[in-house]
This record gives C-alpha cells, structure tokens and sequence, in this order.
C-alpha cells in the first residue's frame, strides 16, 4: 500500500488528511495523475471514485461471489475501468482471502 493524492499533487493538489489515501501501489499506477474517466457503457467522462467522500456500496458491488467489482453507477464503472480493478493478480487474491474468511468485506 502506498499514500495516494486523491487530487493528484501534479495538478495542484494538496498534501492534507482530506486529499490521501492509501491504495495499492498498481491501482495507483494505473491512476497516474487522472482525476476523471470514461464509462465503459456510454462513453461518458466523469470525476473518479472518491473514497473520502464517496460511500463504496453507492458505486460498486461484489460480484461471482465477490471476485470481481462491478460498477453500479457511471462513476464506478468508470474507476473499474480506469484502476483495472478486476485485473488477474487481484482476483487471484481474492480467490485466496475468500478461502480463509477475509472476503469478500462485510458492509
């Protein structure tokens, strides 16, 4: 995990408990300085999810029994798209969590 700038420092953005996060290091690659995406669905472009200000369950969902995250609103699809958050290593994890109990979260 490393600290991420919501609103990316490259674009003017602040070093302050409201602008970071922690997120995994290749969700955040995949990030880059990016504060907006497109839906997949309708080609739209919308701001990222923000898990500041944003409530999970509003955007996303656990789907085949919480391997994969679907996106429930243009703006989830969007992040899914743009973090790559179905990507094989991730889903491996999963895989290996919900085989101990740790996933997928309780909400």
């Amino acid at each position: 995990m490393e600290v991420d700038h919501l609103f990316p420092s490259s674009l003017g953005g602040p070093t302050t408990e409201d602008n970071l996060w922690l997120a995994c290091g290749l969700c955040n690659d995949h990030k880059g300085n990016r504060v907006t995406a497109t839906d997949p669905q309708d080609g739209s472009t919308l701001r990222l999810f923000n898990p500041r200000h944003d409530a999970w369950d509003d955007h996303f969902e656990w789907i085949e029994g919480g391997l994969r995250i679907a996106g429930k609103t243009a703006i989830g699809r969007a992040t899914v798209n743009a973090l790559h958050l179905n990507r094989r290593p991730l889903v491996t994890a999963r895989e290996g969590w919900m085989a101990v109990g740790w996933h997928p979260p309780k909400t």
